[in-house]
């Protein structure tokens, strides 16, 4: 049976009286969702200040530059504003996406607020390739063959940009490629991409499994397309990555909200890389009350974690509009209530670019996330319809 997710502009309330704590991440809506519905005041910087994360928040502030990614000077000035703006305690500072090759811009963060996830060291750990394939090798963890030099012949390899994420630096080798600094190059498996996250910490790992897809384009042939939670996962299936993803997090010192993302070739897992920070799937992983922001919170200040985390017996998925049929401009738009990223009126979206998310909710994994796509397309009509009036 199909059900509908409630309606976000009537989740929260705004007179909320909780800690204050900061958020920065290349759109940190899902964040402050959480974060609202685990009875935090989310103030947030990020590149979009879309509608729902202005519902949610109780202060946003758009960082100049960020659509392009995130410079030192303009995020520190937004967070100070923000922090300024402060009603009530504010405990410190988490990031989400647009970090993961900042190493240097992460440091000078923790050294200004208290940083509410894992250090600078650790995301440059996750992020190389030298290292963080040399520590699964170490550790017995299956991943695709990996190397820095181009390969010969270069059929079946991909080149990846070191400290990418979402899927859009990924390319495929079609011709002998040059070495460049900043990229990788890794063998092409062909199965199903399975991502396993949630919370970690030094005694305690709480995690949940979800289903991703692709949304490719002519450019990006990787670009991530959404995912769906897994509550009828095969139990070895289940086992096995979450028993790799607690060995990873222990070797690595994670804390906090992470995720795993491996891709199953016959039954076996093979890890493709580590995010030391809130993932994607947190839209489909997290629960009514903002688990995943609780513990992380918890596991961080190292106060009393919650106890459990709701099972939920449906699944949930998110998928991801892109501007595939050009560009355009949003209005006054008609959102439906399971729509999310909804743009202010005059948001520009250029081509193949984010455009909007759904939601969608189902007894079943398939059925979520047929719902999910079937959403797409749906929202796809309404908004290029609305554009043209």
């Amino acid at each position: 049976m199909l059900t509908q997710r409630r309606k976000n502009s009537s989740a929260y309330n705004k007179n909320v009286a909780g800690e204050a704590v900061l958020i920065a991440a290349f759109s940190g809506r899902a964040l402050a969702q959480s974060a609202r519905r685990a009875g935090y005041a989310p103030l947030v910087a990020d590149a979009f200040g879309d509608l729902d994360t202005q519902e949610a928040a109780t202060a946003v502030r758009i960082v100049d530059g960020a659509a392009a990614g995130f410079h030192t000077k303009p995020l520190i000035a937004a967070l100070d504003a923000l922090a300024a703006a402060a009603t009530t305690k504010l405990i410190g500072l988490v990031l989400g996406s647009g970090f993961e090759d900042k190493p240097r811009l992460i440091d000078a963060l923790g050294r200004r607020y208290r940083l509410l996830g894992n250090p600078h060291q650790t995301y440059r750990h996750c992020k190389d390739p030298a290292i963080f394939f040399a520590k699964l090798d170490e550790l017995g963890i299956a991943h695709p063959e990996t190397q820095s030099e181009p390969p010969t012949p270069p059929q079946g390899w991909l080149s990846k940009r070191t400290g990418g994420s979402g899927g859009r630096h990924i390319r495929v080798c079609t011709s002998a490629p040059a070495e460049r600094r900043r990229r990788y190059f890794q063998k092409q498996l062909m199965g199903d991409r399975v991502s396993i996250g949630g919370v970690v910490g030094p005694q305690d790992a709480r995690l949940t499994l979800s289903r991703q897809w692709i949304a490719p384009s002519s450019e990006q042939p990787f670009r991530f397309g959404g995912a769906v939670s897994m509550p009828d996962a095969d139990p070895d299936l289940r086992r096995d990555l979450e028993t790799s993803a607690r060995r990873i997090a222990s070797a690595f010192d994670l804390i906090g909200m992470a995720s795993f993302d491996f891709i199953v070739v016959d039954g076996r897992p093979h890890l493709l890389e580590v995010n030391p920070r809130p993932g994607a799937s947190l839209d489909v992983i997290d629960d009514d009350e903002g688990f995943q922001f609780r513990a992380h919170i918890a596991q961080c200040t190292g106060t009393l974690a919650p106890a459990t985390t709701i099972r939920r017996r449906n699944a949930r998925a998110m998928a991801i509009l892109h501007a595939d049929r050009g560009p355009l401009t949003l209005g006054n738009t008609p959102w439906p209530e399971w729509c999310a990223d909804r743009g202010p009126p005059g948001t520009f979206i250029p081509r193949n670019a984010p455009l909007a998310s759904v939601l969608a909710e189902a007894s079943t994994a398939d059925e979520a996330e047929r719902l999910a796509r079937a959403r797409l397309a749906e929202l796809e009509d309404l908004l290029y319809e609305h554009a043209k009036s």
